[in-house]
This record gives C-alpha cells, structure tokens and sequence, in this order.
C-alpha cells in the first residue's frame, strides 16, 4: 500500500511539477518507509529508540521540504522581467489601446483579401498600430487574428511554409535563413527602423557600463564576477534567449567568432508529463544581467527594478541612436517571402512612406526615414 500510494504521488509530480527535488525525495520515503514497516513487524522497533527513529526520519524529511521550498520563494522572489506582456493592449480598435494614432487619414487603405501580419513581440505595437491606420476596422486578436504576435521563432517559420503574408522582426538567424533556403523560399528584407540592442541589470548593481568586448567575456564565461567590472564581490548571472529568437541572433552576432557558453538552464513541466529543461528566462537577481531591445525592456516590460547599461560609454537613447553614436543599433525589417497576396506591394511601399514612418517613430522606434 506504501509503495502505490508513493507510486500514484510520483506520476502526479512527474506530469503537474517542475521540480526534481521531488522525484528524488519521494522515492527515497516510499523505500524508507516500507524498510521502517519490515523492521517494525520483526519487533524491532520497539521503546523508545523506535519512536527516536521515526521521530528522526519525519524530523529529516519536514527539513529537507521546507529547505527546498524555501529555496524555491527566493527564486521567485525575483521577478521575471517581461514574463507577463500583455499584448492585448496594444491591439487595434479597441477602447484606450495602446496602438498609436496616425491622426490622420492614410493615404492607402487595405481591403480584402488581408494580408496576414505576424511577428516579433517587441514589434507587435508597432504593425498593431499600422493595422489600426489603414486595415478595415475589426477584431484582430494577436493570438490567432489576421495581426497577430507568435514570437520571432514562430513567425520566421509561419512565413516559410506560408502561414503569413508579412512578418516583422529582427533579421532571420543562419538557421531560419537555411530553413528558408531548404523549402525553396526567398526572404526578402524590407528595413522599416532602427532599435538598440540593450544590455540591462538590477536596478541596484553599481555597474552602469560596460564595453563590447567585455560583453563577450561575459558571455564566453570568460567574466564571472562583477569585482572584474568595478562592481561588488558577486557572481555574474548571465541570462540567454532562447535559439533563433531575435535578441538571442542579435548576441549571437556580436559574439561573432568568440564563442558562447551554455545557456543557464531550468527545469519545467513538459506537456507530455515529466520534466525537461529549457533556456531559462531571466530573473532579476542581484548579479544578473540580460538582453532585449529598447522598446521591450522599457515600455513593453519595464517595471523599475532594472536599469540599461552604457555599451562603449554611450546610452541606448532614441537620440543615440538617430545620431549613430550607440555601437548596438540594429535594423528591424518587414520581411516577405513571396506571398501572392494583392495588396502586399501596396502594403510595403505605405509602410516605408512619410506616413508609415511617422508610426514607426510615434510608437517608439527611430525610422529609416528622418522625421519631417
């Protein structure tokens, strides 16, 4: 009875928990507690030294528990930055929606059959805010609407195999490129603007810059303390994207040809039940350090408690940018494939133009256009 009861308490935790302390701990009580029963029906459990031992044993396990818990409390005691986007506020037509106003009549106007956008989540504001301009008014949920928001990862491989019309992300990584290549698709880049590639720690760490080069000692493991930066005695935590996101092909170009350690890792539930680990996301530890771009980190998940590094002794402005002093700006693009949809062409010319521009730089972004 032991040994099913511990067994039906392990597949519960294989399938709904994430954390591995239990898959050790339960096993070890089940076989504990069936040798604590074989020996208590020989008689050999008998006064006081008995009731010591299982006293001992639930002594060890109700500290071994709340040990691990409370392990567990610190680490959620630091908050996920940008865990929680709630990108239904950006979406159009919508009462007190984030998306900017054009605050003017569009010059072009887009009517059926609607080309499907998707893209980056950084992004989402601002292709939500060209859809409110010139898509006929409607309900574009960005889970699974005509403008909708799958992630960098999802989006490159939605319009490969021709899912969506238009994308709009950082430029493909060498494994969406080949991905491409492989299905016989031609990506083309359109640049829409430009946006920093921001580095960014606690709001507490006394580090406020730091240079390219160190940047890749940092994530070549080459750099582990923050002593080595003219910060405190800690160690540095160095957060990663997942693979083929666009900040994790952004850092894997800057790394160039020094390479990049292993990401830190966590353990999840998977769907299939059991635990597997993944890229862990980043948490705002005292030592950590992470990556996104401007608009992200600071409108779309800022919360105060982090702050954004100098790279190279210049601040990631939308200023710095414009005058091309801050070395991480990179061009965003709307990127197609050879979707036969209509009204694409018409689509791309308007969001290059005057107009589509003036989005670009009133949601956030510096544009390819110079402002008027």
């Amino acid at each position: 009875m032991i040994a099913l009861v511990g067994f039906v308490i392990l597949v519960g935790t294989a399938l709904f928990s994430s954390d591995r302390f239990y898959m050790y701990v339960i096993p070890i009580a089940v076989i504990a507690s069936i040798v604590l029963l074989a020996i208590g029906l020989m008689g050999r459990l008998k006064g006081k030294t008995g009731k010591r031992i299982i006293a001992g044993m639930l002594l060890a396990a109700v500290l071994s528990i709340a040990g691990n818990e409370g392990i567990n409390l610190y680490h959620k005691s630091f908050g996920v930055v940008g865990s929680e986007v709630n990108l239904g506020a950006y979406k159009p037509f919508v009462k007190d929606t984030k998306a900017v106003s054009l605050g003017e009549d569009a010059g072009f106007k887009v009517v059926q059959p609607l080309p499907v956008m998707d893209g980056a989540t950084a992004l989402y504001p601002l292709y939500a805010s060209f859809a409110q301009a010139i898509y006929p008014q409607g309900d574009y949920n960005p889970i699974n609407s005509k403008v909708r928001s799958t992630k960098t990862q999802e989006a490159y491989a939605g319009l490969i195999k021709g899912e969506a019309d238009i994308i709009f992300a950082a430029g493909p990584s060498d494994m969406q490129l080949w991905n491409a290549k492989t299905a016989g698709v031609e990506l083309k880049l359109t640049p829409l603007g430009k946006e920093a590639f921001v580095f960014f720690v606690h709001k507490d760490n006394p580090v406020t810059g730091i240079t390219t080069e160190q940047v890749r000692e940092i994530y070549s493991g080459k750099l582990t303390n923050w002593s080595q930066l003219g910060g405190k005695d800690a160690a540095i935590k160095a957060f990663q994207r997942p693979e083929d996101s666009g900040s994790q092909t952004a850092l894997q170009r800057l790394m160039g040809d020094t390479k990049l350690m292993e990401p830190l890792k966590e353990d999840v539930a998977s769907g299939m039940g059991g635990i597997i680990s993944q890229t862990a996301d980043y948490r705002n530890y005292p030592g950590a350090i992470g990556y996104s771009f401007l608009f992200y980190a600071t409108e779309m998940a800022g919360n105060g408690k982090i702050r954004l590094l100098e790279i190279d002794g210049i601040a990631p402005t939308c200023d710095n940018i414009r005058n091309g002093t801050y070395p991480l700006a990179n061009d965003f693009y709307a990127i197609t494939a050879g979707s036969d949809n209509p009204n694409l062409d018409g689509l791309l010319e308007w969001i290059t133009s005057e107009q589509g521009q003036k989005i670009v730089e009133k949601v956030g972004y510096t544009p390819i256009l110079p402002s008027s």
